[in-house]
C-alpha cells in the first residue's frame, strides 16, 4: 500500500493540465500578434474564441479554389443571394470573414496588425474578383 494516496500526488504535481480552449493558431503571427487577438476575442462583443483563426483559414481554403468556382460564387452573389445564403450557412460566408480580418487588425496595435494585413495581402495575391462589364459602354 503507497504511503501517499494518488490524489495527493496529483495534487502536488507541478505541471498545469491542457486547457481545452486553446488559443488562436495562425501561422506566420509572432506570439504577441496571437496573444492580442486572444486578447480581443475575451473583450470584443463581435468576437468569440476561436473567429479569427477560422476567419483566416476560410478566406485561405475559398482563394484557393480553382478560378471557375470562384466566378461562380462571384457571379451568384450578384444574382442569386438565396443561394449563397443556403450554401454559405454551414461554414460561412468567406466574404464576411475577409471583412472580419479588416475589422480585427483595425483594433489591434501597429505592429500586430501589419502582421496580420500581411497574411492578409498574401491571400488576397491569390484572389482576383473578376471583371464586371461597363453596361454603359455597351461593352
Amino acid at each position: 500500500m503507497p504511503r501517499r494516496r494518488p490524489g495527493h500526488v496529483r495534487a502536488d504535481t507541478t505541471c498545469r493540465p491542457a486547457t481545452q480552449h486553446a488559443g488562436p493558431v495562425i501561422d506566420g503571427l509572432s506570439a504577441r500578434a496571437l496573444s492580442e487577438i486572444a486578447g480581443l476575442e475575451r473583450t470584443r462583443n463581435y468576437l468569440y474564441p476561436g473567429d479569427v483563426s477560422r476567419a483566416v483559414a476560410l478566406w485561405k481554403e475559398f482563394v484557393h479554389r480553382p478560378e471557375r468556382e470562384l466566378w461562380r460564387d462571384y457571379d451568384r452573389h450578384w444574382h442569386d443571394d438565396d443561394w449563397l445564403r443556403l450554401e454559405w450557412a454551414c461554414c460561412g460566408s468567406p466574404l464576411e470573414a475577409r471583412q472580419l480580418l479588416d475589422t480585427v487588425a483595425r483594433a489591434m496595435s501597429h505592429d500586430g496588425a501589419r502582421e496580420l494585413r500581411k497574411i492578409i495581402s498574401s491571400l488576397d495575391a491569390f484572389w482576383t474578383p473578376p471583371a464586371l462589364l461597363d453596361v454603359a459602354d455597351g461593352t
